[in-house]
């Protein structure tokens, strides 16, 4: 059972297929090699490749616990690297979002797919943000959340290809709803698409058409893109 709030799970699923989306653009782009971070000047570089950052927070592995870079007593909602994430804090209580207003979330329950549940935090608050992805910098016992703001690097793009893979994935880790998650996804790249009981259907760029089938239970079972000449 999720230890996360419905509010909290219902955001995720809304966000997770397109942040996904933007972490596998991100990976093409930023090379996980040897990296340093100057969070005062808000930068990270890896591979030659800097990028312009600000702190989402950090997970401590031995503790399972998520604390924001707000209320870690070293940075503080005044320093440079945090100031640009307090629209996440805003956000979770405007919309009664706990896991973004409590200071440090105990995560000791989340046995789910993801390496821990400071993952899936990262993700939500990422995906709230927008921008170029996250960054999980590991650090000797824990690892650190950095969100990319930075233009260079690139948005991801719309590909119907890889649409059931990303839902797919996405709902593993938030399976609250996937209708939302696949229409959130569409939205996200100004795709029309108009939804019926049990089905979705999309109308692609270029003249071509994509259906959706979902099951009794809400789930992604079946994805059909016929692809226009124009589209291909």
């Amino acid at each position: 059972m999720s230890g996360f709030s419905p509010a909290f799970e219902r955001l995720g699923a809304a966000l997770a297929a397109v942040v996904l989306q933007q972490q596998e653009t991100l990976a093409e782009f930023l090379p996980r090699e040897d990296w340093s971070a100057d969070l005062t000047a808000r930068t990270y570089t890896s591979g030659g490749v800097t990028v312009r950052v600000s702190l989402l927070g950090s997970y401590a592995a031995n503790e399972r616990t998520w604390l924001w870079g707000w209320a870690n007593p070293q940075f503080g909602d005044a320093h440079p690297a945090v100031t640009p994430t307090l629209a996440i804090r805003a956000l979770g209580e405007r919309l009664g979002i706990p896991e973004f207003t409590t200071p440090e979330i105990d995560l000791g329950w989340y046995e789910g797919p993801a390496g821990h549940g400071g993952e899936l935090i990262a993700m939500a608050a990422g995906g709230v943000l927008g921008g170029g992805g996250y960054i999980g910098a590991g650090y000797d016992g824990g690892s650190a959340y950095l969100h990319v703001d930075d233009p260079q690097a690139p948005p991801a793009t719309w590909d119907p290809v890889p649409v059931p893979r990303l839902i797919s994935n996405a709902v593993s880790l938030f399976p609250r709803e996937p209708r939302l998650t696949l229409a959130r996804l569409l939205s996200h790249h100004t795709i029309p698409y108009r939804e019926t009981d049990g089905q979705t259907e999309v109308l692609l760029p270029g003249g071509g058409k994509a259906h959706a089938q979902f099951d009794g239970l809400g789930r992604l079972v079946h994805w059909d893109a016929e692809l226009s000449p124009a589209s291909l």
